[in-house]
């Protein structure tokens, strides 16, 4: 097998000596993930996406929440002192952060934006998070992730409607 194929959130770990297990997975187009969940096996609960929405004054801010939850809106821009926020249009995905959809990692993008990682990941010992590519997986400690995103935890999920 060929040497694996860094990214710049492997990179990024890599130079603060954090450590992370890459988990590759075949796929050649989006899914989500609950899907991608399912392909790697990684446990739901400890599975979490990448969200980036732009508050009113313009900012970005990215959301790492549980694969199986939705944002709320007002928790969110709550959670970073906006009046509110909306997830960025597909379109600009890669514009903004350099990633594609399905493949958008909170480490490494363009610019480090302010980063909210809902609460529940502090109470696992590892956190799955996508890789930085479509097919990637890695798993990294969520307060060393915090402290490399300069992030912090809050919780900005739907709870029963």
């Amino acid at each position: 097998m060929g040497k694996e194929i860094k990214t710049n959130a492997m990179r990024i770990l890599d130079k603060n000596k954090i450590p992370y297990e890459i988990i590759n997975y075949e796929c050649n187009e989006f899914i989500d993930g609950l899907h991608t969940a399912e392909l790697t096996g990684a446990p739901i609960e400890q599975s979490f996406k990448t969200l980036v929405m732009q508050g009113k004054s313009r900012q970005y801010y990215v959301f790492v929440i549980p694969i199986a939850e939705e944002v709320d809106l007002k928790a969110a821009a709550r959670s970073v002192e906006e009046k509110s926020v909306e997830m960025l249009h597909v379109k600009d995905i890669t514009a903004v952060t350099g990633y594609v959809r399905g493949g958008c990692s909170p480490l490494g993008m363009k610019k480090q934006f302010p980063t909210i990682v809902h609460e529940s990941a502090a109470s696992f010992d590892k956190i799955y998070i996508s890789g930085g590519r479509v097919g990637t997986t890695i798993t990294v400690a969520p307060n060393a992730l915090l402290s490399i995103v300069r992030g912090r935890y809050a919780d900005v999920i739907r709870h029963g409607e």
